[in-house]
């Protein structure tokens, strides 16, 4: 029985965590999802015998009704997307149906080797934990293997020769599969499948690079006589088949009836408590919450120390570890032996040290993990009687795809979102009809986003010459994007096609995931390698002079060296303080594409250049926030060319309504930073993906301006969807500032976390007076059909 199954005791033992008592006045609601008996189907009779006895051990039956549906049309060749709940056995409905194919075809085959699969995984633990579930099922073939950058050369040579079903991702797809598709000849020619799991992670610009290396993939397949159908599966995903066929270019069946058990979740929306200031952000008394994270850690130790097996998925590398930290200190006081079975997980960490921590979740070894979203997807945690989310994950399907980590074993589970002192946390553990009454987000992703094409494009032509044909196969901006590249001398067209005119490879020509690569993070005395972080993202969080954390322990960074890629750090067990970057960033428009006049106020949207640089860092206490000093950096300028949304008001309506001109450059800033904080309630976006400027008077537009511009190359459909639906964002925006209890501003509304200037200036009445202005002026004058002026809470 699960140490928290009802039985003679009661109830669930975090229970009492939603019961009135010592901190029942943080929950500020309770959804109450009912458990769902589920509807099972006969196996299909296609089906090979061995493959269902061993499939029927894990699921004890028969298997449920969407898994028949999607196996069936898989089967009979039709491409398929499955879009049911968590943990609802998307991989059976391909595994039934691929490992019958691949196995039936090499029995058939005169020298065994028959049809070939693909199977694509956003995260190399998903990868590896799908391939030790299809090596549980004991079945003789066919013979499977992982293949990712932690593959040594030797391996991947046998992996070539012999595995039927080879477990991947994108990233190697671009990398190493398609550049050497010679050597992949024979596994291509016979490729019959390519599964692509968690579908929804395909979004934003990753998303629509994942597209073009799918459409890369089917011209060399088609180049080698192949079709094979491609097999989708998404746990949450708004128009799953829309979604589908905008990321593989094909049309997709879809099967979306849900038909599984579902135990019964206890859902709590938790605001932590206010607590006086005592640093510089405000004077002595001023009301500040708990930080999520330090009221996770408290979660966590608590419900591990009741035997709750808990999953925390926390935002950021250094949360989880704080996480993680947090609860090992709650608990060593009381049993050391639990403090022990409390640990962190996130990207960064060693191969190996990954996979140790996924098998002590699975083992019940560890009872308590803080993780990124490196957990969020479909790796295997069957057990878990509850799940912490410390901060809103970004989007709704992020949200339901970690509380569905929680109640695998049939008994109820808990899930409890912990908010952060942020204007959409706020908003949503006050709104609770804009979490629980509304679909997920629509996924943004841009096929023909020519920014993101042209280097795939440039690929495609070094792998095989592209050809007029194919460039229907990637889309109607394609041969514009071709002629760019003769242009730019990329690429020469001769009489059979175009052929790529340089030695480099084009496919280093882009990072599909934005990141620009990785920095090693090194420890001094031992020259050992502790993980990694983006480079994008290195100026900021690994400059010499930062904090920087791993498993637990703190080091200090002594040289930052951005040639050689690596950071060199030395042990501080306790410095005292932690560290945040300080930033100068300016935007300057490149084109305009459209333009909304509403009265005082005008909306646009087009290209823009956004340039930033690291200046320094400030040092703050532990705890307290108290800043104890600034110090300078001289970091290089990065240059980012990307899409923006951006409005621009009237300065003399904006006087009137403040009653002094002084008072502009802070309002404008204060509602810059709401508006970025309630824009992912649109559009599968976080505020990370987001950057933004406010300025008074802008050299571009001559008018008090603010920018919100999405952080990646050639943008990610962000902006333009804010665009689109910019009366229902600048409403939304203004009822949240409008709701926040504060008199001069705070996290949950016009302070940001990731502000370079330190929140200065702000002024958070200025803001809902000019946020007033925007709101009255786009009611006035109606924009799209599909963007009314009301609050969003679908």
């Amino acid at each position: 029985m699960s140490s928290d199954s009802p039985g003679p005791a009661g109830p669930p033992r975090w229970q009492r965590l939603l019961d009135a008592g010592r901190r029942g006045d943080r929950v500020r609601h309770v959804e109450q999802l009912p458990a769902r008996p589920g509807a099972r189907e006969p196996w299909p009779s296609w089906a090979d015998p061995d493959v269902v006895a061993a499939l029927e051990r894990g699921t004890g039956g028969l298997p449920w009704r969407h898994q028949v549906l999607a196996a069936d049309a898989v089967h009979a060749g039709r491409s398929t997307v499955l879009s049911a709940g968590t943990a609802s056995g998307k991989s059976l409905a391909f595994q039934l149906p691929v490992l019958t194919a691949l196995r039936a075809t090499a029995l058939a085959s005169p020298n065994g080797k028959g049809a070939t699969a693909l199977y694509l995984s956003p995260t190399k633990a998903l990868a590896a934990d799908q391939d030790s579930r299809l090596r549980a099922l004991g079945l003789d073939a066919p013979i499977t293997s992982t293949y990712d950058g932690d593959t040594p050369p030797e391996v991947r040579r046998w992996i070539r020769e012999h595995a039927a079903l080879v477990l991947t991702n994108v990233d190697m797809l671009h990398r190493s599969v398609l550049p050497g598709h010679e050597h992949w000849a024979s596994f291509l020619r016979r490729l019959r499948f390519v599964v692509v799991d968690e579908l929804h992670t395909y979004r934003g610009v990753f998303g629509s690079h994942a597209a073009a290396v799918l459409r890369r993939l089917r011209r060399l397949a088609a180049r080698y006589g192949a079709d094979p159908v491609v097999v989708l599966a998404s746990a949450t995903v708004a128009d799953p088949a829309t979604t589908a066929r905008r990321l593989t270019g094909l049309d997709v069946h879809a099967v979306t009836d849900d038909s599984s058990a579902r135990p019964a979740v206890s859902v709590a929306l938790w605001e932590p408590p206010t607590r006086p200031a005592t640093g510089a952000g405000g004077p002595v008394g001023r009301a500040e919450r708990r930080t999520a994270t330090a009221e996770a850690a408290d979660l966590l130790g608590d419900l591990v120390l009741e035997g709750v097996r808990t999953l925390a998925f926390v935002r950021s590398r250094t949360g989880a570890e704080s996480v993680a930290a947090g609860a090992r200190r709650r608990l060593s006081d009381v049993d050391p032996d639990l403090a022990g079975r409390v640990v962190a997980y996130r990207g960064g960490y060693l191969p190996e040290d990954r996979r140790a921590l996924e098998e002590g979740l699975r083992s019940g070894r560890v009872v308590g993990m803080a993780t990124t979203n490196a957990l969020e997807l479909g790796v295997d945690v069957a057990g878990l009687d509850a799940v912490l989310v410390a901060g809103w994950p970004g989007t709704r399907a992020s949200f339901w795809q970690q509380v569905g980590r929680a109640g695998r074993r049939g008994a109820p589970a808990l899930g409890v979102f912990v908010a952060r002192d942020d204007p959409l946390d706020t908003y949503l553990v006050h709104h609770p009809e804009a979490l629980f009454g509304a679909g997920v987000e629509a996924t943004v992703l841009d096929p023909d986003n020519a920014y993101v094409l042209a280097p795939h494009l440039a690929a495609a032509a070094q792998e095989l010459p592209l050809t007029e044909a194919d460039l229907e196969l990637f889309g109607p901006v394609a041969p514009d994007v071709v002629e760019l590249l003769v242009r730019r001398g990329m690429l020469r067209r001769r009489p059979n096609g175009w052929y790529w005119t340089r030695r480099d490879r084009a496919v280093d020509l882009t990072d599909l995931r934005g990141a620009g690569g990785s920095v090693r993070v090194v420890e001094d005395v031992t020259g050992r390698i502790l993980g990694t972080v983006q480079a994008g993202s290195a100026d900021a969080s690994v400059h010499e002079g930062a904090v920087h954390v791993h498993q637990g322990r703190t080091y200090l960074v002594d040289r930052l060296d951005l040639e050689e890629s690596v950071a060199v750090v030395h042990r501080e067990p306790d410095p005292g303080y932690t560290t945040h970057a300080r930033s100068d960033s300016d935007v300057r428009v490149l084109a305009v594409d459209r333009t909304r006049t509403a009265g005082p106020v005008a909306v646009s949207c087009g290209v823009v250049e956004v340039t930033s640089r690291v200046t320094g860092f400030l040092r703050r206490t532990v705890g307290t926030g108290t800043v104890l000093g600034e110090q300078p950096l001289d970091l290089p300028e990065r240059r980012l060319r990307t899409r923006a949304v951006w409005w621009t008001v009237d300065p003399a309506v904006a006087e009137a309504v403040l009653g002094d001109a002084t008072r502009l450059p802070g309002a404008l800033h204060a509602a810059e930073h709401a508006s970025i904080g309630m824009l992912p309630l649109l559009a599968t976006c976080d505020r990370w993906d987001l950057g933004g400027l406010s300025t008074a008077l802008h050299p571009d537009t001559a008018l008090p301006t603010v920018f919100v511009h999405d952080a990646v190359p050639g943008g990610a459909g962000f902006a333009d969807r804010a665009h689109e639906r910019f009366a229902r964002w600048t409403t939304a925006t203004r009822d949240a500032v409008r709701a926040c209890a504060c008199e001069d501003g705070c996290p949950a509304c016009v302070q940001s976390p990731k502000c370079g200037n330190g929140n200065e200036p702000l002024d958070k009445a200025g803001a809902l007076a000019l946020l007033d202005v925007l709101v009255t002026a786009v009611r006035a004058h109606p924009g799209p059909p599909g963007d009314p002026a009301a609050p969003v809470v679908a």
